[in-house]
């Protein structure tokens, strides 16, 4: 008899002990293999010694990787955040502000952690300088990555403007944020009790729900612009939950070996959770997303609609641009309403007003942005646009020197590849 047929006939006897470990049973084996002969060794000894389960698994802690997770009860109270910030800069003298603001600077027990390419555009992170508790910033010199025929099974390049490579290269920047803030974890012997995963161009109108409202037991994303799947623009969870849903390139041999074919980011992001047995939940969030590509007029059913970053209510992470509505009140409600629920359409917020995106910005959105940012953001974006390369390397090294975790180029190469031309 082997070890495997012995454990299938206890499997009645253990199921107390096994059910906290087959819910992930099949995901977590998938990313680690290893794990099948560690968890049969685990039941064997509990069954032989007859320790009960409670003592290992007590109801009032999870435990995940043997690192304790506080319950609710206690998250509510301090939680430790780590926020996640992730892409690239490019508009970040319009967005940094807002982030800083709106979801940086609000609390004393939250972390920062910056995964960003290296291009002409990362000297404006500089901008972070004075945020507290940065503890780690990684800017990478960007390679492309390797293309296998399972990527181009189970992705599909539509509606990605880089193709199936830019999902790949957006994946790894949200995947190698798991593994700064899983490292960080590790050396200083604690779980933070949520993650906030959030894109660096994302322009912010208002903080973030309370983070006590929110389920720890699910994975909390954006309504609206689900594109078949799930809003993946912005998502916050516990380290359990979130652990499944950073691993964005770790799952796709699973996703594969499921049959899924031809998914766009959103609907990877749905199959991943689900393969994760996580559940998900929806949330109004103020933010948007910066965005110069052009788009139909109207939108239509399937259509993307551009908000302005005028609207003063929850833009759940839709494309915006500073523009002077094309479109307000119960006209712009109805053209939304018209949307396709599963698809781009928005959220569940009144007072949402939309661009005309078929064209470039307008020649007067700068007047646009301030009448609305106000002029502490005035400030900053007139700083980013009129800057030296000398002001450049002297806030990056300012910038460096806040980050407890400098792992980038040195700020002299960033901002040569800023203003070399």
């Amino acid at each position: 008899m082997t070890i495997l047929q012995f454990y299938l006939g206890m499997e009645d006897r253990l199921k107390s002990v096994w059910t906290p470990i087959r819910t992930s049973y099949r995901w977590y084996t998938s990313l680690c293999p290893g794990v099948v002969l560690v968890g049969l060794a685990v039941l064997l000894i509990l069954w032989h010694y007859e320790i009960p389960a409670e003592k290992l698994f007590p109801s009032q802690v999870h435990v995940e990787n043997s690192s304790p997770v506080p319950a609710r009860n206690a998250i509510s109270l301090n939680p430790r955040v780590a926020i996640c910030l992730v892409g690239g800069a490019r508009s970040f003298e319009l967005t940094g502000a807002s982030i800083k603001k709106y979801l940086l600077q609000t609390s004393n027990n939250t972390d920062v952690f910056l995964h960003a390419p290296l291009d002409r555009d990362a000297y404006k992170f500089f901008l972070l300088k004075d945020v507290r508790n940065l503890v780690h910033v990684r800017i990478f010199t960007p390679m492309r990555l390797r293309l296998t025929r399972m990527h181009t099974e189970v992705l599909t390049a539509n509606g990605s403007p880089m193709g199936i490579q830019g999902l790949l290269q957006y994946f790894n920047l949200v995947e190698g944020c798991y593994h700064m803030i899983e490292a960080y974890q590790s050396k200083h012997n604690f779980v933070y009790d949520w993650i906030v995963r959030t894109r660096a161009d994302g322009y912010w109108n208002g903080p973030l729900p309370p983070l006590n409202h929110l389920n720890p037991q699910a994975y909390t994303v954006p309504y609206g612009s689900r594109f078949g799947g799930l809003n993946d623009r912005l998502g916050i969870g516990n380290w359990k939950t979130s652990k499944v849903a950073l691993l964005r390139s770790a799952c796709l041999p699973l996703l594969h070996s499921e049959g899924h074919r031809h998914l766009n980011s959103e609907t990877a992001f749905m199959y991943q959770l689900k393969g994760g047995h996580i559940n998900h939940a929806f949330s109004n969030f103020s933010f948007c997303i910066l965005s110069h590509r052009s788009y139909d007029w109207p939108p239509g059913a399937w259509g993307v609609p551009v908000v302005s970053i005028l609207s003063k209510v929850p833009m759940n992470g839709a494309k915006c641009r500073p523009c002077i509505p094309h479109a307000t009140g119960e006209n712009a409600k109805s053209i939304l309403e018209a949307q396709m629920k599963s698809w781009a359409w928005i959220g569940y917020s009144d007072g949402l007003e939309l661009c005309n995106p078929q064209h470039v910005w307008e020649e007067n959105w700068e007047k646009v942005f301030d009448s609305i940012a106000g002029s502490d953001f005035m400030e900053v974006r007139k700083r980013i646009q009129n800057e030296t390369i000398i002001g450049c390397i002297n806030g990056n090294e300012e910038f460096r020197r806040t980050a407890e975790i400098w792992d980038a180029p040195s700020p002299v190469t960033i901002c040569k590849k800023g203003f070399t031309f």
